[in-house]
């Protein structure tokens, strides 16, 4: 099994011949989702999905309600691969995929809250976590959590109490094109410093490199 970081809050994972691509968004090359089986979607906002990153692959895309109606009203050519999950869903997607939480995180209070949902993926007993935009946990122990660094709607002290709470026994830094390098930099001391202990580990990927699990 293999996690590959593509650009931003994407993430490739490949075990036992499947290929699922999650957020294949604007900030991510077109590369993440050659050869997909299947797409997870888990909000709107452009940097988590792409219409055109859909059209460039053939593979079955699983999305909540909200994309699904983006989707319909701007890329019907889509709709015959579409499938429509709901909060607690588990699918069957070559590997069990359980859909968690239902909202995106609070950017701020004047915005109205839009639909979110993270996703659960179970290779072979071995579980990675990517919650899109939100700090709702996976409710169960995960091996590997794709935790977001950087966003409009986060501070490093959230960003650190949601990888505490989690506690995988590794992290892989996600949403990171709002940062730079420098501020990559210091959300990586913090983690070190305060999020990790117990031979739990966090690391940060450049765009197209794997993580071996």
């Amino acid at each position: 099994m293999r996690i590959t970081k593509f650009g931003h809050a994407c993430v490739r994972v490949d075990h036992a011949g499947i290929r699922v691509v999650l957020d294949p968004g604007s900030f991510t090359g077109r590369e993440a989702v050659e050869g997909a089986d299947v797409v997870l979607i888990t909000h709107q906002h452009a940097d988590h999905y792409d219409a055109d990153h859909l059209r460039a692959t053939s593979a079955q895309i699983h999305t909540i309600g909200d994309v699904a109606d983006v989707i319909r009203e701007e890329a019907p050519d889509l709709v015959d691969r579409l499938h429509v999950v709901t909060p607690g869903d588990t699918l069957d997607v070559g590997l069990p995929v359980r859909v968690v939480g239902d909202k995106h995180a609070v950017i701020h209070p004047d915005y109205p809250r839009i639909h979110n949902s993270g996703y659960l993926l179970d290779l072979a007993g071995t579980k990675v976590y990517h919650p899109g935009d939100s700090l709702t946990g996976p409710g169960e122990p995960v091996d590997l959590l794709l935790a977001p660094v950087s966003a409009p709607w986060l501070k490093v002290g959230e960003a650190v109490d949601f990888v505490r709470e989690v506690a995988a026994p590794r992290t892989l830094a996600i949403h990171d094109r709002v940062h730079s390098e420098v501020g990559l930099a210091m959300v990586e001391t913090h983690m070190n410093n305060l999020a990790l202990g117990d031979g739990r580990t966090f690391v940060r990927l450049a765009d197209g490199a794997d993580l071996d699990l």
